[in-house]
């Protein structure tokens, strides 16, 4: 990235602090229980918890596996990884009490023949180390020495644990999942998504592993990385954004055989990711991807919120998923 989209955006970012409306703050996500609860429902088919798996790399996490009610050992299921497992199938589990309602759109598209057949695992988050896991380690090289040191002692409780992450889903977890079920292994039939938080580690997931995902999408991408719960006034910053392109800049899979969906909406908190949204599409420009294998839509009169994104969620896995 040349310095000056680095001041492009710098500047873009600071402009934008003095529009965004200032709204209460919303409290982070609800950290994963200590006690399990038995798995959530599913209408359109059912959902197996899988026995803990004893990683290397993170701490003991909930993994739900929606299965549809068709489903057989018969057929090879192309595999959707979402990150926030707990959001993803049923309301008394998610942030706000709403959740994604992913067994539905995946449902729907499957029998609307939009995309192939398809099995979800969702990944609960840890609670505490959320932003450890989420937030990409290897952006944190291309900020200021103080905005890393923050983000690691501060959001991070003393240390970055995304590539940890990423090694236990791929080493680990995807190995299990492909085990256990009739899957289609490659790249081309292995997505991963998530929101806000998630939407990043989703993008770096593609990065660091083009050989394992073939598409990645971030809803409400969280350029600006900052916890939510440090308020409005720390959260806006320039550092962390431009951290972000700058790794994409140069790790951004070639064009052609992936993938890439990030949005934001326009409530407080996702007009804050204006600028680095904006840029993001002239990285993936840049890289060569086209519409066909990107979108970067704002979507007016949308927050940041788990109803608004199961509201868009079809078409963001119809243009991830559907054949080429």
């Amino acid at each position: 990235m040349t310095h000056l989209h680095r001041m492009t955006l710098a500047l873009a970012v600071c402009a934008l602090w003095q529009l965004a409306p200032a709204q209460p703050v919303p409290a982070p996500p609800a950290p994963a229980a200590s006690v399990a609860p038995a798995p959530p429902q599913s209408s359109v088919g059912r959902i197996e918890r899988i026995a803990p798996i004893a990683s290397q790399h993170v701490g003991a996490r909930f993994v739900d596996v929606w299965l549809p009610a068709d489903y057989t050992p018969a057929k090879r299921y192309q595999v959707l990884y979402m990150h926030d497992g707990q959001n993803l199938f049923e309301g008394r589990y998610a942030f706000g009490g709403k959740s994604w309602q992913a067994d539905l759109a995946v449902n729907r598209l499957v029998r609307a023949g939009r995309i192939a057949d398809t099995i979800i695992v969702g990944i609960w988050n840890s609670g505490v180390e959320r932003y450890a896991e989420y937030y990409p380690e290897k952006f944190l090289a291309f900020a200021p020495e103080a905005a890393r040191r923050e983000y690691v002692e501060v959001a991070s409780n003393g240390r970055s644990k995304a590539d940890a992450y990423l090694r236990f889903i791929v080493e680990e977890l995807k190995p299990a999942i492909d085990r256990r079920y009739a899957t289609r292994p490659g790249p081309e039939s292995t997505f991963v998504v998530g929101s806000s938080m998630g939407g990043l580690i989703s993008l770096y997931a593609l990065c660091e592993y083009p050989q394992v995902f073939g598409g990645a999408a971030g809803l409400s991408t969280h350029w600006v990385g900052r916890p939510t719960a440090w308020g409005r006034e720390r959260v806006r910053n320039a550092a962390l954004p431009l951290a972000a392109l700058g790794y994409l800049s140069q790790k951004l899979p070639p064009a052609g055989r992936h993938r890439v969906y990030t949005d934001r909406g326009d409530d407080w908190l996702d007009s804050l990711y204006a600028p680095a949204h904006l840029m993001a599409a002239e990285v993936l420009r840049e890289r060569g991807y086209t519409a066909a294998d990107a979108m970067t839509p704002l979507l007016p009169g949308t927050g940041h919120n788990e109803a608004d994104w199961a509201a868009r969620l079809d078409g963001v896995l119809q243009f991830l998923m559907a054949p080429r």
